[in-house]
């Protein structure tokens, strides 16, 4: 019988694989999904196996070239950790889809309400201070640069969501970014 995985493992593994930021990212996105899936049902488990191995894919030990983070994230998943993992059929089905579409970028319509709440709350997490302080903190060193990716990805993002809950989170986090924004703006002289 092969070694069994627990969700606490995955915690561990994630982070130890992960970037530093990946259980902090994790544990927000579990916030965020309790907050924006009134009347949705979901899988707390697949919910909470998800967030902690959405971003796999990105991590310098899981990436591969020319692999979107995603698609990779799933791939690790379903190869290295579901022969690992109790879980019913359906449930590694969802699973593997709330893993593979979570990213903004994937105009692919969700099949499941996991894949659909981890998708907007984790278009959630790039908006407002903490979307923006995510952006800064990526770097490049370059107020400029990473400036105009904060704009690009709120524009992006600014129509993209469905559920009410998740509506009303965005606007306030977007008036937070457009003030804070007009701030720098005004604080670089025009220089950013």
């Amino acid at each position: 019988m092969e070694s069994q995985i627990s969700p606490i493992d995955i915690i561990q593994m994630t982070q130890q694989v992960g970037d530093s930021w990946a259980v902090a990212h994790a544990k927000r996105l579990i916030e965020l999904v309790k907050q924006i899936s009134a009347d949705i049902p979901y899988d707390p488990l697949v919910m909470e196996l998800a967030a902690y191995m959405h971003d796999w894919g990105a991590f310098s030990s899981y990436s591969q070239k020319g692999v979107e983070h995603a698609v990779r994230s799933r791939q690790v998943v379903e190869s290295d950790i579901l022969p690992h993992l109790i879980l019913t059929e359906n449930q590694k089905a969802v699973l593997l889809e709330t893993i593979e579409l979570h990213d903004y970028r994937d105009m692919r319509p969700t099949q499941s309400n996991e894949a659909l709440l981890l998708r907007e709350a984790d278009m959630l997490e790039f908006l407002g201070m903490i979307g923006m302080a995510r952006d800064f903190a990526r770097g490049p060193r370059n107020i400029e640069t990473c400036y105009k990716r904060i704009l690009g990805r709120q524009a992006d993002i600014r129509d993209r969501f469905t559920l009410p809950r998740a509506q009303e989170i965005a606007q306030r986090r977007l008036e937070r970014m457009d003030e804070s924004l007009r701030w720098l703006e005004e604080e670089s002289f025009g220089v950013l």
